[in-house]
């Protein structure tokens, strides 16, 4: 086995240390590990380098598609998580692409950290095997509404979305464009019973304007349906870049 990563220039895997952007632990100093593949194409993908490789006719709002040996890269766990250890942070994320793709590699590569906490970003189309799963403190779930341009019966698995429900690690966020996507996802929470608190909605954008902007609209609907709101600090400090 061995862990496929995305890479920040051809070669070199993206592994880097940063401060979360998103989320519940927007703030908290961490390593990232960005993983490669994913099983879902949304055409606002900001990392549409993990999986938008050359041949891939799945649509994608840049057109562009990616030369895939230059985008991906392979490494042993171990080596991955010496990486990881270099960076000296307590805490890792595991992102994409959608990392539960890989998940017995994944669950070798964390098995060598044992001392570090755990939070994993995935599209909750999957959920993560027991030797993955113990090892993880925080589940980050982005299930993608119909504005992705993902089929419902791909992206939004009733199976799935009803076992991270339930599970108190498990943290929702939704990308939001426009108003009627908060009603998807309101709809989404209701369905499943999955508790407000747990809930952020997230301006979708790739540049500080467009974010502030969402961020107005989107505050009084996080009022009125008792969700979170989560900003995207690493645009704001970094702009879209990769290993930021």
């Amino acid at each position: 086995m061995a862990l496929t990563l995305a890479t920040t220039i051809p070669g070199e895997p993206e592994i880097f240390a940063s401060v979360q952007g998103e989320g519940p632990s927007a703030g908290t100093p961490c390593t990232f590990v960005r993983l490669s593949r994913c099983n879902l194409a949304c055409v606002w993908c900001d990392t549409a380098y993990t999986w938008h490789f050359d041949g891939d006719e799945r649509p994608h709002r840049s057109g562009q598609t990616f030369d895939r040996k230059a985008n991906q890269v392979t490494l042993e766990e171990d080596d991955v998580a010496a990486r990881i250890a270099a960076l000296g942070q307590r805490r890792i994320v595991i992102t994409g692409g959608e990392p539960l793709l890989q998940a017995p590699a994944l669950a070798k590569m964390l098995e060598l950290l044992p001392d570090v906490t755990v939070e994993i970003e995935t599209n909750g189309t999957t959920s993560a095997p027991a030797r993955v799963d113990i090892r993880v403190d925080q589940y980050n779930v982005s299930p993608k509404l119909a504005h992705s341009g993902n089929p419902a019966e791909l992206a939004l698995i009733a199976e799935r979305l009803n076992h991270y429900a339930r599970d108190e690690r498990a943290f929702f966020k939704f990308v939001c464009a426009g108003p009627g996507d908060v009603a998807e996802a309101a709809a989404i929470v209701r369905a499943h019973a999955i508790p407000p608190a747990r809930v952020f909605l997230m301006p979708e954008g790739t540049d500080s304007a467009t974010l502030r902007t969402r961020e107005k609209w989107l505050v009084p609907l996080c009022l009125q349906h008792g969700f979170r709101m989560s900003d995207r600090l690493h645009i704001h400090i970094f702009g879209d870049t990769r290993g930021t």
